[in-house]
């Protein structure tokens, strides 16, 4: 089973890499300013991004400042500001680190399990990906409040959003690996355009389904959304959760 789940992760890999999506080893996440060299400047950023998402569940984002951030760090302002220019680049970082996390996470709850079902292309449905895709992300979401604050709106930078976002670069990337390794399509142009409008639609909803006054409600909402976006990308109406 070992050695199953490793060949899992390595042709995800390959396929990545390919695309330019793999991430240089030991990066977790984008700093401002200068990349922390000694492991005291690392703990220094770990506290700092632990400060940030402690505080962002628990009042108005206007209200987490860098003060505040580095107060509940236990760090100097000044030793804030060697890593992060302001706290955008906080945000962005502590961003980065959940979508990091969540790679991790949905590669070895989503993708390893399916590579196993998957040994009779003929009867498999390809959205049954992008339905437990979906899943884990809203579980995510779910457990990480911080992570919900800045994900809806336009509280992380355009520039990380983009990046992130990408199918070749960002979290989709995870299903675009699936999609041309194990499906066997082509990566063009046409399917990165739709990969890209797939990601913008998915977390649009996401967002529309957390206004919703309960979770019933939301929950019904991500169902219809499942079925819209698995029609658009895979030629079928049918969600793999009903």
């Amino acid at each position: 089973m070992e050695a199953e789940g490793k060949t899992a992760r390595d042709a995800s890999l390959r396929v990545r890499k390919k695309l330019g999506s793999a991430r240089p080893e030991g990066e977790a996440f984008p700093l401002g300013r200068r990349l922390p060299i000694q492991q005291r400047g690392l703990k220094t950023v770990l506290r700092i991004l632990d400060a940030a998402s402690s505080l962002l569940p628990e009042m108005p984002l206007d209200d987490v400042t860098t003060r505040r951030i580095a107060a509940e760090a236990g760090v100097s302002i000044g030793a804030l500001y060697r890593f992060f220019p302001d706290k955008q680049a906080i945000i962005d970082a502590v961003a980065v680190r959940h979508v990091g996390q969540f790679r991790i996470a949905v590669e070895a709850s989503v993708i390893e399990p399916l590579l196993r079902e998957m040994e009779n292309l003929e009867t498999f449905d390809p959205a049954v990906v992008l339905d437990r895709m979906i899943d884990s992300y809203v579980a995510y979401l779910d457990a990480h409040l911080d992570f919900r604050t800045i994900s809806f709106g336009r509280h992380i930078s355009a520039a990380t959003k983009a990046r992130e976002a990408s199918p070749t670069t960002g979290l989709p990337a995870i299903l675009t690996a699936f999609i041309v390794e194990r499906l066997g399509l082509e990566f063009t142009p046409d399917l990165d355009r739709m990969l890209r409008i797939v990601s913008e639609a998915g977390e649009r909803l996401i967002a529309f389904a957390y206004e919703q006054p309960t979770r019933e409600e939301r929950d019904r909402i991500i169902v219809e959304m499942k079925k819209m976006l698995a029609g658009y990308l895979f030629g079928s109406t049918d969600s793999a959760t009903p």
